[in-house]
């Protein structure tokens, strides 16, 4: 594997590795009912504006095309606004485990938007990789072991949230990459969050001026820096790493991540066992990442 290659890989992985403790952390910011989704989202894309902003004064000099700055504020709304945006409103109507399965048909949108964005080839071989991973995340979920104190059902448009979520983060994976391989990763992503904060302020004011801050617990407020620290700012600059250097269907790929990452924390928790059946789903999964990873026209660039 080349070097640029495995670059991308680990980048993927570590990207969407936050994402699987994301779910977490957010679902249970969202329990304490403390911070609304708006509000949340406008706290992320400031801490990440803010932290992009300050590294690009260090580590770069180099400017955007102002002819460019369109095409980023459209890739701000698919890639971070609306995919966060109804992630979060899901998780307060849907429960961790369907916003999993929901979660893990990204990368089948990404393969067909691909396709039609980049004219990036589905071969059969591609397509055989991401139905094993997706049937390995589907038998890995069902076979899970459920707390008794989960949360009850997911709503309808829980369920049309992530769906648009998923659709949403793909078209950005598919679409953007041409952009994205023509500039940095810290100057792309410092525009790409201001863009997406100054969307969401004129939502989220009321919102934020209405926060019961001295009611935050300590565990609320480290899961807030967790999301805003890690899971928007490291791993938004781990995103576009991995589009750089492997192909948007194997980026999304690694969203299957995400439901194993939340079975060890389950596992570790006490809330979970280790079962055949996981190993099984893991060796599929992994299995359908491999064989995706070895279609000729998806390791050419």
């Amino acid at each position: 594997m080349k070097k640029d290659s495995l670059v991308g890989h680990l980048a993927a992985a570590g990207a969407y590795s936050i994402f699987g403790l994301n779910i977490v952390f957010c679902k249970d910011i969202s329990n304490s009912g403390m911070v609304p989704p708006f509000a949340l989202f406008t706290m992320r894309a400031a801490g990440a504006t803010l932290l992009f902003w300050l590294i690009s004064a260090f580590l770069t000099r180099e400017r955007m095309d102002v002819s460019d700055l369109w095409k980023v504020a459209i890739a701000s709304f698919f890639g971070l606004f609306t995919p966060q945006i109804t992630f979060l409103y899901a998780t307060t109507m849907s429960t961790t485990i369907d916003i999993s399965i929901l979660s893990t048909l990204t990368p089948i949108f990404t393969m067909f938007i691909a396709a039609v964005a980049v004219k990036e080839p589905v071969t059969m071989k591609k397509a055989l990789g991401v139905a094993i991973s997706f049937g390995g995340v589907l038998f890995l979920i069902f076979n899970s072991v459920h707390a008794p104190n989960g949360v009850e059902s997911t709503s309808p448009v829980g369920i049309v949230l992530m769906l648009l979520n998923g659709l949403s983060f793909a078209a950005y994976l598919g679409v953007f990459r041409p952009l994205i391989k023509k500039y940095s990763v810290v100057t792309f992503m410092k525009w790409m969050f201001l863009f997406s904060l100054i969307i969401s302020l004129p939502f989220s004011m009321e919102e934020i001026a209405e926060i019961p801050f001295s009611r935050i617990t300590d565990r609320t407020l480290l899961e807030i820096a967790f999301v805003i620290v890690f899971s928007t700012f490291v791993a938004y600059f781990l995103i576009p790493v991995g589009q750089k250097n492997i192909r948007p269907t194997l980026v999304g790929m690694y969203s299957y991540l995400q439901p194993i990452i939340a079975s060890v924390i389950a596992i570790a928790c006490g809330m979970d066992v280790i079962t055949w059946q996981k190993v099984l789903a893991t060796v599929m999964v992994i299995s359908g990442v491999v064989l995706v990873n070895r279609s000729r026209q998806l390791s050419s660039d």
